[in-house]
């Protein structure tokens, strides 16, 4: 059986539309309780970000729980990664987030957790899908699940956040601006970096419901960046509207993506000797990032994109950290899934330990020019079946004799190829690409 729901990051959508209304919210509950009791006394999280539908659909998912008798603890506006960690605390049966991560404030969707933290297993996922097309019953009345509301889960996950640097750490003398995106990270960010001792400016931590990575957060840097500029700070951290994600700004303004940042505080790990393994990145991870971390003799794998695939790849090799370019890290030595204000404490550290700003010490990766083309195309047989496709890439991979690679690929949520080329000379990367780009178009006329 293949899912109809749930997709690669659990299930997403615009609200009011199919799947992402308030009667499926219920049914989803309904279905996801059904399941989870089928492993005894069921507890289930909820927690959500700060966009506005989040309310409505809290309290569908609630109803629906209940009345396949889970009793569910509700935790209001958290990151992704912090219902994670409170669902092993907790000892629940699963967590599920009420979020759309990154994208804007009249999207939404729902991510489930085990309650080991981990992604749901495909049987479980399976099960849900199953009982979703089932006509929904409600148990008898003594068995309706109760609803409780965990008030010091805020402070739980600030300690938990703390806990992943050695104690006794401090960051006194250390100017950060920290941009929250008005999302899930607006109480917990700002007060774990100030009870480490850093001087912390915060951007975009007033919530409206509508705010959510509206031109701010990590798909947004500029106001990040002319802060850090005009604070005169020694770095800014931006986070997504869920707080899995992770970018960074150095004290000249320059951006410092997921791949810089993974580099960081891999290389750490292995001068420390806890690194254990490799590094996992994605398909569209810079080729920089695979010769600086040869050049360490660190060993490195590409999975799909998506913190699915980098997890699964992770757990496989009994490695412990990987990410993507994003800012969505990895970092198995201290949690379950990406976490941004954790990833972000572990770039802290790596600096510390070499006393260096991130600006010097981001300079160890040497980023390939990478162009990305997006083409579009109407459906039908993939453009990249096409033998004239295939043997332009097999060309151009050719040609950049090791020193560059070419990756085409469908978009897996819109109708479009997306055609990238890296390498060492820029001019002739972005040749290739249109070149490329241009033939993949001609093809799918």
């Amino acid at each position: 059986m293949s899912k109809k729901y749930f997709g690669t990051d659990g299930i997403r959508g615009r609200v009011g539309e199919y799947p992402i209304t308030p009667d499926f919210m219920l049914k989803l509950g309904w279905a996801a309780g059904m399941a989870f009791r089928k492993m005894g006394a069921c507890k289930v999280l909820v927690g959500k970000d700060t966009r506005i539908s989040g309310y409505m659909f809290e309290s569908a998912l609630e109803a629906g729980l209940t009345s396949a008798g889970a009793d569910v603890m509700l935790l209001g506006p958290m990151p992704t990664p912090a219902i994670a960690y409170l669902a092993r605390t907790f000892q629940a049966e699963a967590g599920i987030v009420i979020s759309a991560s990154h994208n804007p404030h009249d999207d939404n969707g729902i991510k489930f957790f085990s309650g080991k933290g981990t992604k749901l297993p495909d049987e479980l996922e399976l099960m849900i899908e199953e009982l979703l097309d089932a006509p929904m019953t409600v148990v008898e009345s003594s068995k309706i699940g109760k609803v409780s509301r965990i008030n010091d889960a805020s402070g739980r996950y600030i300690e938990f956040c703390k806990s992943s640097v050695p104690t006794g750490s401090n960051f006194s003398g250390l100017k950060i601006v920290i941009d929250c995106a008005h999302g899930a990270t607006y109480k917990v960010a700002p007060s774990v970096f100030r009870e480490l001792g850093a001087e912390v400016v915060v951007l975009s931590a007033q919530p409206n419901g509508l705010n959510i990575n509206d031109n701010c957060g990590s798909t947004h840097m500029d106001q990040l960046q002319a802060a850090v500029l005009a604070e005169h700070a020694d770095l800014g951290i931006a986070f997504d509207g869920d707080g899995d994600r992770v970018l960074m700004v150095d004290h000249t303004g320059a951006i410092v993506d997921g791949d810089e940042l993974l580099f960081i505080i891999a290389r750490d790990l292995h001068e420390r000797g806890k690194l254990q393994g490799g590094v996992v990145g994605t398909l569209m991870s810079n080729l920089g990032l695979e010769l600086a971390l040869a050049d360490l003799s660190i060993p490195f794998i590409r999975a799909n994109v998506g913190d699915r695939y980098v997890i699964a790849e992770l757990l496989e090799r009994n490695w412990l950290v990987g990410g993507e370019n994003s800012g969505h890290i990895v970092c198995f030595n201290h949690t379950t899934t990406g976490d941004a204000i954790i990833a972000a404490l572990q770039v802290l550290m790596a600096l510390k330990a070499r006393n260096e700003g991130l600006a010097q010490t981001r300079q160890a990766l040497r980023k390939c020019p990478q162009v990305l083309i997006n083409v579009r195309f109407g459906g039908g047989e993939s453009p990249l079946e096409h033998p004239a496709v295939k043997e332009a890439s097999a060309r151009v991979t050719q040609a950049m004799a090791g020193r560059g690679r070419v990756l085409l690929r469908k978009s897996g949520t819109e109708p479009l190829v997306r055609v990238m080329v890296e390498g060492e000379d820029e001019t002739q990367v972005r040749n290739y690409a249109e070149e490329l780009a241009k033939l993949v178009t001609e093809v799918s006329a």
